[in-house]
């Protein structure tokens, strides 16, 4: 079957075969499957609940790349729309400019009520430098020092050098699951493994769900 083949069309999300296949073994995820499923958890998982903000890759990346003055052009029409109380990137090691790509994923936090960004690194000490440099410019733009609002979390490490986008996902559902319950995400428990094994299923079950549900 062409691997061009559009499986979903899901609000701004475009699936293609090449991306779902991604879901059916072990291969590390792309921007537009992580981007898909932030989607999901805004406007299906989390309906209505516009304390949640789930930034797509390439978002982030344009912040991530970016000098500071411009981060206004990106981040202000996001919280103007829904004034979030937390925000989630998932932030790729890409250093390039002119494509998508990068080998490692890891998650940030950003939690308004606690005046905290959390990292998620699901293989620690990877993304460091790429978070701290990212944390550092995002905190500037709500005029918050870096001293004291950073915090890096121990968190279940992959096993694996494919499975990091797979972690994202799933550290993110649960930290806003939490937060939903506790308005908080210090002290929200640690994903466990048997939900990283699992998701690439329910993943998969989604997409087929959404695509009968869309004809």
């Amino acid at each position: 079957m062409n691997s061009n083949i559009t499986v979903l069309s899901y609000n701004e999300s475009l699936l293609r075969k090449s991306d779902v296949d991604l879901l059916k073994g072990p291969h590390w995820l792309n921007d537009t499957i992580i981007s898909f499923y932030f989607e999901y958890l805004e406007t299906e998982l989390f309906k209505g609940n516009n304390s949640f903000l789930f930034v797509s890759p390439e978002v982030t990346q344009c912040i991530k790349i970016s000098p500071q003055q411009e981060l206004e052009v990106f981040l202000s029409p996001l919280i103007k729309e829904k004034n979030p109380k937390f925000i989630f990137f998932a932030l790729n090691d890409n250093k390039q400019t002119e494509y998508s790509g990068g080998s490692h994923w890891s998650l940030l936090a950003y939690s308004d009520s606690e005046k905290i960004m959390f990292h998620f690194d699901s293989s620690r000490g990877s993304n460091e430098c790429q978070a701290m440099d990212f944390v550092e410019k995002v905190l500037q733009y709500f005029d918050l020092p870096i001293e004291g609002r950073f915090e890096e979390v121990s968190t279940l490490q992959q096993n694996n050098g494919y499975d990091c986008g797979i972690h994202v996902l799933c550290n993110t559902e649960q930290l806003a699951s939490y937060a939903s319950h506790y308005g908080r995400l210090k002290g929200c428990p640690k994903v466990t493994l048997e939900q990283v094994q699992r998701k690439r299923l329910e993943i998969l079950s989604i997409i087929e769900r959404l695509r009968a549900k869309n004809g």
